[in-house]
Parts: C-alpha cells; structure tokens; sequence
C-alpha cells in the first residue's frame, strides 16, 4: 500500500468513526422527551452565569445553559429570538445547510468521492491532506461543544441556607416550609413563604400537562417568553417527526429552595426538584410509543421561577443536574 491509498484509507477511517459516533453523541435520549428536553435552558437574572448552591434534593452540580440569551447582569428575561448550540436543535454553526454539506462530504468520503469529489482535481495528496483537516477541525469543533455542555460547575458560594419543603416518596410538608431566604451580591434577601411552595409544585404540573398537550397559550401563561419559544421549537420538532410527547403521572417527591432574591422589581426563586412521571412519546397517528415507556420514572432538576413585583410566578429556567 503506497502513501496515497493509505492516506485515502485513514480519511474513510476518519469519516465511518464520524458518521457512527455524531449521531449517538448529538442524539436526545428517550428518556429526555419530557418538557424541556433535557436541556438546560433558560434564564435565571443577574445569577444566569453562577451556578446555584447544591441541595439535599440536588447534591451534586447543575449543567450550564445550553440555551440562553441573557447576558450577564440582565434582570427578567423577555421575547426575544433562541440561540442554539453548535450542533443545536434549532440550527446553529453547523444547523440546515452546514449540517448538509457535512454529511454530504462524509458519505463522499465513505463511498470514494472525497468530501469534494464532484469538483474534481483534488484526488492528490493535497486534496486529501484538505480533506483530513477539515474532519479534525468538524471533531475538534463537536469535542469541544459537548465538553462546554457537560461540564460541572462549582457550587455558587455566595448562598443563603436551603430549606426543605417536601421530604420523602410523596410525604407531607417539610418542617421549613416558611424559612427559606437567599442572599447575594447586589440583590435583596427573599423569604420564600408556604402559597410560593404550593406555586411551584403546581407550576411542575401544570406545566408538564400543558407541554403534552401542545397547549403553547396555556405555556404562556406559566412560563417567561423565553422559556416558551424553547418549548415551541421543540414541539415543531416533534410535529415534523410526526409525534407527540407524554408527560403524565406528575408527582413531587422532593424539593429544596437552593436560593431566592429580588433584583429591582423581579423575584427570583431557585428549586431544587426530584419528582415521578411517566414520559413516553407516541406516534400521532397510530398512538404506537416511539420512545419511553409506560413504566413511571424518576428526574431531579433543577428550576428556577420568577415574578415581577405584584405578578405570578412564572417559570425562567431549568437546569439538569450531574
């Protein structure tokens, strides 16, 4: 085997090792259907870019965003166009046509064209070297997405005290129920008092009944703007497949308050949340599960709800935990 063949045998190497890993890597797991689709997303005020404190409920860290516009020292977040990833669900560097000229050019490299097979003059060892460049910097640029995606943040150490608010598979109330406070630099304390518990636990359920509805003016209605152009976009996307996601069987196990406070006229209240659901995703034809199961599960995220002085709570953000 001369130096060419084995440059040609490395680039296809190269692109079989690609077109398997990408897909597994970029893919959303059946068990990440439910309501934010297992991102993290969102937005959580001047505190977006700091991680919350961790909790009994939520002991380890919380994802960074991988959806967000606010910047940092911004207050209550408003309408405004969703930035996705680089491999992001809703385009991105490499959404739409650049994720069409990828694929075109490993499968050209799988089936002997080069990923400019059709320009001709490139079949010498300069147009494979081109070629092997730009399979690294496609890897490197994905490596390093997804290394940004996963990496854990240190707990945020400016916290106040959490409070427990529901203990146990399903139990009563915990006994700090009206106690929560947070603190932080340039915001106010909080108290977190019984009606806000009794708000966010019914906001995680009618939030999740409203999201397998496909119910985008009751979405409105609990969640910030932001918040709920994610969810549109995931629903198109569930459309375009020609399914529909299910969440039912909602229940809290566990809550914590990680951290509450006021920026100007906003509240911001941070919570930690372990709770049971079913999550299963159906063909909209047939009823067929396509994705989940009937079986009940368990999911601990983290969420963060805000309000503007006078106004209901309305969810802004939520976070996936490590």
């Amino acid at each position: 085997m001369n130096f060419s063949q084995w440059s040609r045998t490395v680039v296809k190497t190269i692109a079989v090792v690609l077109a398997l890993a990408l897909p597994t890597a970029l893919a959303i797991s059946s068990a990440d259907a439910r309501v934010g689709g297992g991102f993290s997303s969102g937005s959580r005020g001047s505190r977006t870019f700091s991680a919350p404190p961790s909790t009994t409920t939520a002991p380890g860290s919380t994802s960074q965003f991988n959806r967000t516009y606010s910047q940092p020292g911004t207050g209550f977040n408003n309408a405004a166009p969703a930035r996705g990833g680089l491999f992001g669900r809703g385009g991105g560097f490499l959404g739409g046509l650049a994720a069409g000229f990828l694929g075109a050019g490993l499968l050209g490299m799988l089936f002997g064209g080069g990923l400019f097979g059709g320009l001709g003059g490139l079949s010498s060892i300069l147009g494979l070297i081109i070629q092997i460049v730009l399979v690294v910097f496609v890897v490197r640029l994905a490596m390093s997405w997804w290394q940004r995606r996963n990496s854990p943040q240190a707990a945020y150490a400016g916290a106040g005290p959490q409070t427990s608010y529901r203990s146990g598979l399903g139990g009563g109330l915990g006994s700090g129920l009206g106690g929560g406070f947070g603190f932080g630099a340039n915001s106010a304390p909080l108290e977190i008092k019984p009606a806000d518990y009794e708000a966010f636990e019914r906001l995680l359920g009618d939030i999740q009944s409203a999201w397998s509805n496909e119910d985008v003016a009751k979405l409105h209605t609990l969640a910030t703007p932001e918040m709920v152009s994610y969810f549109e976009r995931d629903l198109a996307e569930n459309r375009a497949r020609n399914a529909v996601n299910k969440v039912t069987n909602v229940k809290l196990l566990q809550g914590d308050l990680a951290e509450a406070w006021r920026e100007g006229e906003t509240d911001y209240a941070t919570v930690a949340m372990r709770f049971a659901l079913t999550d299963k995703t159906v063909d909209r034809n047939t009823g067929a599960i396509v994705a989940g199961s009937e079986q009940p599960g368990e999911v601990t995220e983290v969420w963060t709800f805000a309000r503007r002085s006078g106004g209901a709570w309305e969810l802004s953000a939520i976070q996936q935990t490590n």
